[in-house]
């Protein structure tokens, strides 16, 4: 018997974090849900808020911007404390997975982010037990990240399981979406270069409209810290234990014991937040200023608070993650110190745009002094510039992003699953 079905379902978008939260993931992830709903009928299965917008309680259901939002319930434990915040990885993940099956069928499709880490592989198992269709989007490739954060070493039991299950993962979808290049490359060898055209590069975008350059003069958060006289380089973000920020500290602390005008503004939460707030303390780092994490309604305020803005890794973390932040900076028009492998994504859009330096991790000296060549050639930070905020215009923008999603999906979306049996 021959059964014919048009494969014109549902798109299920599954992600932990979605609006209200602002954090990168729920942020990316809510836009993307509503780009989609301009052409397909797009459910969207989430939790409450857990991160930046911790507290708010949304509505366990509703319709918003061409969207479906199902909120599921999951617990919202202490994340900074390890083992709830494994608790709350579980609930999250099975709690959204039995929502999924409840309300999918054969014909729909399913994206989903790859974090939480359990969370794809039990969207993997549903979609089996449904027959559908799953597309990955990386954000971060485990275990690989875990390795290169320390938690686990390379020839470990978890990291040899987690291989095998991730390569498992890759191989079983129908799509894989990537961030960037370097990233392209680390996933084809999980799926030992078999199907590499299932793998498309997605980069996320600049918010163009609501990012752009101002004058440093009418910084007032400069004003507010009594730093327009001051040279300004500014991080701002995620503080995670992938983010070097001991190599950027080192190289500050040579720097204060310098006589410049060059003054740091570091802004963020994540793991590394008290230690950084106590090395700052203990060093007496007077050229340091430390603000806590801004709401996205202040961030081209905080962006524009500087001359030069900085972002860091640690070693290994080409190809295992993308910089999100890098986008917005590029939208206010400041060049870019990264802190970070030379075959990165990052380096490679330095690079190829001329919009900054790109010094290698643990290498805090070289820091320092690339540092000190940006303060003496500041003539050249205007044209830097401007070629950071012609590139979010020209290849960054969210309508050109939103246009790679819905050709993904569009792909054989009207096309015939035909499935035969005896």
């Amino acid at each position: 018997m021959v059964t014919v079905r048009n494969r014109s379902g549902k798109i299920f978008v599954v992600t932990e974090l979605y609006y209200p939260e602002e954090t990168s993931t729920g942020y990316f992830l809510t836009k993307i849900a509503e780009g989609l709903a301009a052409k397909f009928s797009v459910n969207v299965l989430c939790v409450q808020p857990t991160y930046s917008s911790r507290g708010v309680k949304a509505a366990k259901y509703e319709h918003l911007k061409g969207v479906d939002i199902h909120r599921c319930t999951a617990t919202a434990f202490n994340k900074d404390i390890i083992f709830f915040r494994l608790i709350n990885m579980l609930t999250i993940s099975f709690s959204i997975f039995f929502q999924l099956l409840f309300r999918m069928s054969s014909i729909d499709r399913v994206l989903v982010v790859t974090n939480p880490p359990i969370l794809p592989y039990l969207i993997a198992f549903a979609c089996l037990l449904k027959r559908a269709r799953y597309f990955l989007l990386v954000h971060d490739v485990y275990p690989e990240v875990l390795v290169a954060a320390g938690i686990t070493s390379p020839g470990s039991v978890t990291v040899k399981i987690g291989s095998w299950l991730s390569n498992k993962l890759y191989r079983s979808s129908y799509r894989i979406i990537v961030l960037g290049r370097d990233m392209r490359q680390l996933v084809q060898k999980k799926i030992a270069f078999q199907n590499s055209d299932k793998i498309v590069i997605i980069p996320n975008w600049s918010d163009i409209d609501d990012i752009y350059p101002l004058p440093r003069a009418t910084s007032s958060i400069l004003s507010m810290l009594n730093l327009t006289s001051k040279w300004v380089i500014t991080y701002a973000g995620n503080m995670g234990r992938t983010h070097g920020l001991e190599n950027f500290i080192n190289a500050v602390q040579k720097i204060n014991e310098l006589d410049t005008d060059i003054h740091f503004i570091i802004s963020g939460t994540g793991a590394k937040r008290s230690w950084l707030e106590a090395a700052v303390k203990k060093e007496e780092l007077s050229n340091v200023t430390l603000l806590p994490s801004q709401p996205r309604a202040e961030l081209n305020n905080l962006l524009n608070a500087c001359d030069v803005a900085i972002i860091s890794f640690i070693p290994g973390m080409a190809g295992v993650s993308v910089p999100s932040r890098m986008y917005n900076i590029l939208a206010a028009g400041k060049p870019i110190i990264a802190i970070a492998d030379i075959t990165s994504e990052l380096s490679l859009v330095i690079n190829e745009e001329g919009i900054g330096w790109v010094v290698p991790p643990d290498q805090p000296d070289l820091l320092a002094k690339t540092i000190l060549t940006a303060w003496k050639e500041r003539t050249s930070l205007v044209k830097m510039g401007k070629n950071a905020r012609s590139a979010a215009e020209s290849k960054y923008t969210l309508d050109a992003i939103i246009a790679k999603y819905l050709a993904v999906f569009t792909e054989n979306s009207s096309g015939l699953l035909i499935n035969s049996s005896n």
